[in-house]
């Protein structure tokens, strides 16, 4: 199942949030056409290393081809505006306002090519007067109310433990991509998209939403708990915690029951779950007081044999490592030019009953250069003066 195949896109992207997009639209079948300057992508110079191999550059860059193309000469740029020119997407991540300096911007590209759907990544958008700050996660997260609800009761604010911000921009521009092709079947007009993580990040907070924008409260930060539910956390076990989530007075009832304590769930206290939340300090003594004995494990089971919803806490590991990982074939094997076989992380969605991957792994630096410069027509002679030039590289896959 490659519902993409046949999609043709020019990649201008770099290190996590573009190449994740782009990755993505390669796992379903599209054809895409990294540009990379003649150092390559920055994350194939960051660690951790396999064999020299980046694995941060494999696992978000698999399924593409690599054409090094130097887009600061103006050979370069005209070259990529032809490549844009048979493209049916173009991704960019520039900072606001590069690619139309280098002739690369949507109304540049839309102009040869009005069918084009342009997107371009970046930090806080093309416009408002935060577009020009630096994008990086952190900052994005810090400045998104992201880091100001994450954290422990009383606590610091913490930055989640992944970078989110990219990840949430990638999500949303294959989500607008895949919306902006729809349209162009039906009116047969591309589309220029805007893709900020900072707006990404802040249209992922529903929950704070509904404090501040409903409720008119503050945000605050409870830890693991939940700031609407209770009990719905991490409970102290024998060897470690575990998750409990109750959200109905049944699976309270069937809670009180596992831990025996049955007259709890006709505890006044506890009638609803908005007074549950406001005794929550006793309802967490009440279960830890029968779960601090007894490992996590056994925990686990007999709340879930009464059906309350619990689950112990895993390390990336331990999940990748569980019966239930491998049934649904969460990691897989690409083929890569120089470490043989590449273990990959591929959209996860499945098409009647099988998740699309790429064919291949991320490639080597320059594999892809001469076969898509013979593409747009150049010849031998042609392409032995760029690189003579400096203006494209080749590399041997292996």
């Amino acid at each position: 199942m490659k519902p993409l195949e046949g999609l043709r896109i020019l990649d201008l992207t770099r290190v996590l949030a573009g190449p994740f997009a782009t990755a993505i639209l390669a796992d379903l079948g599209a054809e895409v056409i990294k540009i990379e300057p003649p150092r390559g992508d920055e994350y194939r110079h960051i660690g951790p290393f396999r064999d020299g191999e980046s694995a941060l550059f494999s696992l978000s860059n698999r399924g593409k081809h690599s054409v090094v193309l130097d887009l600061k000469a103006p050979e370069g740029q005209a070259l990529a505006r032809r490549l844009a020119a048979g493209c049916d997407v173009v991704v960019e991540n520039f900072r606001p306002g590069v690619a139309a300096r280098l002739g690369l911007g949507a109304e540049d590209l839309r102009r040869d090519n009005p069918g084009l759907v342009h997107c371009a990544i970046s930090g806080f958008g093309q416009s408002g007067p935060a577009a020009d700050l630096p994008a990086y996660d952190i900052v994005v997260q810090a400045m998104s109310g992201w880091m100001a609800a994450t954290g422990e009761e009383g606590g610091a604010p913490l930055k989640v433990g992944e970078a989110l911000g990219d990840v949430a921009a990638g999500l949303y521009a294959v989500i607008a991509i895949l919306a902006a092709l729809v349209g162009r079947g039906r009116s047969g007009k591309g589309a220029t998209l805007d893709v900020a993580m900072l707006d990404c990040l802040v249209a992922m907070l529903p929950t704070s939403h509904a404090l501040h924008l409903y409720a008119n409260a503050p945000v605050p930060r409870v830890g693991n708990r939940h700031p609407f539910s209770t009990p719905f956390g991490a409970f102290r076990t024998a060897d470690g915690h575990v998750v409990i989530a109750v959200l109905s007075p049944r699976q309270f009832a069937g809670l009180c029951a596992a831990i025996g304590r049955p007259e709890a769930a006709e505890d006044p206290r506890f009638a609803t779950d908005e007074l549950r939340t406001a005794h929550e300090p006793e309802i967490r003594a009440m279960i830890e007081a029968w779960t601090g004995p007894l490992p996590a494990a056994e925990a686990v089971a007999a709340l879930s044999a009464a059906k309350v919803p619990a689950a112990p806490i895993l390390t990336l590991a331990d999940q990748l490592g569980s019966d239930h990982a491998a049934a649904r074939g969460l990691v897989s094997e690409l083929p890569h030019p120089r470490l043989g076989k590449a273990p990959v992380v591929g959209q996860p969605v499945r098409f009647d009953g099988q998740a699309p991957r790429a064919g291949t792994g991320a490639p080597a630096l320059g594999s892809g250069t001469r076969a898509v410069l013979e593409g747009l027509g150049l010849d031998r002679d042609q392409i032995a003066g760029l690189v003579a030039a400096g203006i494209v590289r080749e590399y041997e896959d292996a």
